[in-house]
């Protein structure tokens, strides 16, 4: 359907973007994409506001520990658990000329970092900009304009502007997306989404099936260790870990079906269950964005997006951090300066059947490869070139090589040891050097290999 799409619209559209004088901006979120954002349009002069629906900044990066429906009745966006730590090294977790504190651990945790946001909030003086508690409901391009409907919680009172531009930065880490399992009904244990986890002490001497290998998947398993009776984890990840995993740690293939007290896995074997923690990702999720969009958006992805940005059907619509496998810090920050460039004018998008073909040439690659469609999304191994591109295409500065190299050191430390590659310092020297530092105790390789606390 994509390719016959794309095919019709290119007979019809060689419409070049045009930049519009002293433009009006809606940036939807104040966690990392809409601080950024609003950062870069509050340097060049730019007429904006932002939209918040809880009464925080920091997106996800917030610890609640709420889970469902906050005070409002709004859901609780944020997924964050209270032991989390970062799992990209300090230098990429930095946004551009703000460095965490000195004395910030090499892997931070939430509370750091959060703190981290709060500091870059205030020194760039960046709440007078954010409107708090107003929710964001409807989102459509109506002559030439995006009215934008939203709600103040509080009071429930709507109001509806009309902005030339909208910087969506509400991020993609907030829906759940939820395996179906056959017998799920039957199961007498408890089934949570990672999204809800938060503390590790209901699992304390409990058995507890972990589905999915995801970052979150294997750092919650690798926490659960530490309390529980047994982890078992169904993973079937291309990643090969050489982690040296703790006696209570059992590797599972995918699970068949559930029963009352536990789970039946594909190679037929079975394991006596009290809990399920589902850490299957989440989906793409934005319902306030109306059809005139033009978008695509489906759970596993949003399309198309010129640069994994631009709405090609409607440029002046912006997406910001939809990319995975990446310095997603880096790449919200550099996506935050091309999308200002776009609106000052300071550069101009190719034609739309440009920027589709260009898309268009990416997607049959994938599909040559036999990948998902959601993989557009995915920057991996080409997360240096997509910097290269953002800064010739727009001119804005570009993102240091070295931010890609350490990413990827970072990458192999994770596969060579889930439990100690935190245990690690890493120093940029210059754009495209850094070093790295061993800081752990050589014992901690044997951590949690003779647990007996249950």
């Amino acid at each position: 359907m994509l390719l016959i799409l794309f095919v019709c619209y290119c007979q019809v559209s060689l419409v070049m973007a045009v930049s519009i004088p002293n433009p009006r901006v809606c940036v939807i979120g104040a966690g990392i994409s809409g601080l950024s954002a609003a950062r870069y349009l509050k340097a060049a002069g730019v007429n904006f506001t932002v939209l918040e629906a809880t009464r925080y900044i920091g997106g996800t990066w917030r610890y609640d520990p709420r889970v469902g429906f906050d005070d409002h009745g709004l859901p609780v966006f944020t997924s964050m658990y209270k032991d989390l730590k970062t799992n990209l090294p300090k230098p990429t977790m930095e946004l551009p000329g703000f460095p965490l504190p000195e004395d910030a651990p090499s892997f931070p945790g939430w509370k750091v970092y959060y703190e981290y946001l709060q500091s870059y909030t205030e020194h760039f003086d960046l709440k007078k900009y954010i409107k708090f508690l107003h929710h964001v409901v409807s989102v459509k391009r109506e002559e030439n304009k995006w009215k934008v409907k939203h709600k103040e919680v509080v009071t429930r009172e709507e109001f509806e502007e009309e902005y030339d531009f909208v910087i969506v930065g509400v991020g993609h880490l907030s829906k759940p997306k939820m395996p179906y399992i056959k017998g799920e009904k039957k199961f007498q244990g408890t089934i949570i989404h990672s999204h809800s986890y938060r503390i590790h002490d209901p699992y304390k001497c409990r058995r507890v099936l972990i589905i999915g290998a995801g970052p979150s998947g294997m750092d919650i398993a690798i926490a659960l260790t530490d309390v529980s009776r047994k982890v078992i984890h169904s993973r079937h990840t291309f990643i090969k870990f050489r982690t040296p995993f703790p006696k209570n740690y059992v590797k599972k293939p995918d699970v068949k079906e559930l029963n009352e007290t536990g789970a039946i896995f594909v190679d037929g074997t079975y394991e006596d269950i009290d809990d399920i923690i589902y850490c299957t990702g989440y989906e793409y999720d934005f319902p306030f964005i109306d059809e005139s969009s033009n978008l695509t958006i489906t759970k596993s992805s949003v399309t198309p997006l010129h640069k994994n940005v631009v709405n090609i059907y409607q440029p002046t619509m912006v997406m910001l951090g939809l990319v995975v496998r990446a310095c997603f810090v880096v790449a919200l920050d550099a996506q935050a300066r091309y999308t200002t460039g776009l609106i000052t004018g300071n550069f101009s998008l190719p034609s739309q059947e440009e920027m589709m073909a260009e898309w268009q040439k990416k997607y049959l690659s994938l599909r040559a490869q036999g990948r998902p469609l959601s993989h557009m999304h995915s920057l991996g191994g080409n997360e240096d070139q997509y910097y290269a591109e953002l800064t010739e295409e727009s001119g804005i500065e570009r993102v240091p090589p070295v931010m890609f190299k350490i990413r990827a050191s970072d990458t192999r430390a994770i596969v060579d040891n889930l439990l100690t590659y935190r245990h690690y310092s890493y120093k940029v020297l210059d754009s495209e050097h850094f070093t790295r530092t061993w800081e752990g105790n050589e014992n901690e390789h044997e951590r949690n290999k003779s647990f007996s606390n249950c």
